[in-house]
């Protein structure tokens, strides 16, 4: 018999805003995390050489022994989404047949776009097609292209469209879709060991396995949430150098990381719901805003040549490229990009999951992976063709010398030179430097306030965790990047970033890899999931209203 909630029951467990503060700790959880998270935040502190030193070791022995695991889970998850989206399996609607929606789709798609890129396009919109396009760190050697050259130039829009649509998107969107489905139409509890339970049954969520599974979730979006603010830093780190002058350096990246960890903190006292939504669309509104300015002002023949151009050259090599473990490409292209935003995407996806999963009760399963899989990939195709495009303008037309800026500067340093030469751009680097803070406090605060629900136990998603628990995951976490970026730059100026992402996406690739399985066995073979499709297919029946 399939166990379902009321639709009473649903919304009370969405709207209702307890606080989890007097719940007791789950030690079990709590501890393992900290020595390793605080610990490192310490270790960084006193021995960063070391620190730096060890997560190099794991970037190079993961990403060089298991790329080829990365890149064949990464299309396996590929195909799955897609089988979802357009078989039957699309109308579950999640809650059941009668479940309302609470968001609107407008507001519904700016908490998962926001949510789930936090800097990553504005980081390498411009950036990565550059340092492609130039060969800069030698991404083109594998393949023998020319730096600077017409097909340099097809590549680099192509690479980045592989890169940032539809594959990285289908991993938030397969442990979304399962978590949401589980819980909701299951009666399964929130949580990562919940979305394991159709291998493994109930067991998996008792005693060790589920402490393993959390611990494990915990340390992957820990140090992929370092990843993500190392990257912000280094980011406005350059912008503050290039617009004023400032000198970076160790003291600058701590400054900025106790203003970041403070904005994320004070917005968490308001409530992750109001907070998150308000921000979310504050800083999607900005990107749209940012879109259409570069459309019009900029090369619009040229961006759309390019845009045609590059998907055609990133369909023609789609296989390729998909199952390459950087055999032909090489690995300052495959390993040190692809591999790493692989790592990066998989590090985040079990707790993201469970972020989209609370937002999207009332929805239909094909309306999940619209919102979180189809519209945020037509997003980032549209982002990197406008804001790659012109930027690949200019450099060839010498308006711009962008490349020269992160041969000097490092690789994120490219997007502040290119802000110099768009109309109103005194303007727009103390906004996007202002957006930046505002887009990271926004993810950190939905994860800090995930781990910290992680850690408490008889947590609820409508609950606001303690705060010193946001603050002790805040600070550990804030110190970790602060340390990578600091001291362990290396040649990109974020190597050190980058071995964060590498590290947290290996520590949890075994779940992924077990979640794909669980939606394999949970949607395709299990007779309740033929019976949810035959109830959602009678509901929406002539003379049925939803």
């Amino acid at each position: 018999m399939i166990c379902r909630f009321s639709d009473r029951t649903i919304q009370q467990q969405v709207m209702s805003e307890k606080n989890t503060a007097q719940k007791p700790v789950r030690w079990s959880v709590f501890v393992p995390c900290f020595l390793v998270i605080g610990g490192a935040a310490i270790l960084g502190v006193v021995n960063n050489a070391w620190l730096t030193e060890v997560a190099s070791a794991v970037f190079g022995w993961s990403l060089g022994n298991f790329g080829w695991l990365y890149q064949l889970v990464a299309m396996g998850t590929l195909l799955l989404i897609s089988l979802l989206a357009f078989s039957k399996l699309g109308n579950i609607r999640l809650g059941g047949p009668e479940a309302k929606a609470k968001h609107s789709f407008g507001s519904w798609f700016a908490m998962t776009l926001t949510g789930g890129i936090a800097t990553g396009l504005i980081t390498y919109g411009v950036n990565e097609v550059l340092i492609y396009f130039g060969n800069i760190y030698g991404e083109l050697d594998g393949y023998g292209i020319q730096a600077l050259s017409d097909e340099a130039a097809y590549f680099s829009m192509g690479r980045c469209f592989y890169n940032w649509t539809v594959i990285p998107y289908a991993m938030y969107a397969l442990s979304g879709v399962l978590i949401a489905y589980l819980y909701f139409n299951r009666g399964k509890e929130l949580s990562v060991a919940a979305s394991l339970t159709p291998l493994f049954g109930e067991k998996v969520m008792h005693g060790f396995w589920k402490s393993l599974v959390d611990v494990l979730s915990v340390l992957a979006i820990a140090l992929g949430l370092a990843a993500s603010l190392g990257a912000g830093l280094a980011l406005i780190g350059t912008g503050l150098s290039a617009a004023y002058g400032i000198a970076q350096g160790p003291l600058v990246w701590f400054i900025l990381t106790a203003i970041i960890t403070v904005t994320f903190t004070a917005a968490s006292v308001t409530g992750i719901d109001k907070g998150i939504k308000w921000l979310a669309g504050l800083t999607s509104k900005i990107f749209y805003i940012l879109l259409i300015l570069l459309f019009i002002i900029g090369p619009t023949i040229y961006i759309l040549n390019m845009a045609n151009v590059g998907l055609g050259y990133w369909l023609d090599r789609f296989w390729m490229w998909g199952f390459d473990p950087s055999t032909v490409g090489g690995s300052a292209l495959v390993t040190w990009w692809t591999m790493y935003d692989w790592a990066i995407w998989i590090a985040y996806a079990p707790l993201m999951g469970i972020f989209f999963a609370i937002i999207a009760y009332g929805r239909t399963i094909r309306q999940f992976l619209v919102i979180n899989w189809m519209l945020p990939s037509a997003f980032g195709f549209v982002w990197f063709a406008i804001w790659g495009g012109t930027a690949l303008s200019w450099q060839i037309a010498g308006k711009a010398d962008i490349i020269s800026a992160i041969q000097a500067e490092g690789a994120v340093a490219g997007i502040w030179e290119f802000l110099k030469h768009v109309p109103l751009g005194n303007i727009l680097i103390p906004a996007i430097v202002i957006t930046l803070i505002a887009a990271f406090s926004t993810t950190a605060d939905t994860m800090s306030t995930t781990i910290s629900a992680l850690c408490t136990q008889g947590a609820r998603h409508d609950e606001e965790p303690a705060l010193w628990q946001k603050v002790v995951w805040g600070t550990s976490i804030g110190l970790i990047a602060c340390v990578m970026v600091a001291f362990g730059g290396g040649v990109q100026g974020v190597d050190g970033v980058k071995y964060l992402a590498a590290c947290g996406g290996f520590v949890v690739l075994a779940i992924f890899i077990l979640q794909v399985f669980s939606a394999v066995k949970v949607f395709f073979f299990d007779p309740a999931t033929k019976r949810d499709i035959q109830a959602s297919e009678t509901a929406a029946a002539p003379g049925k209203t939803e």
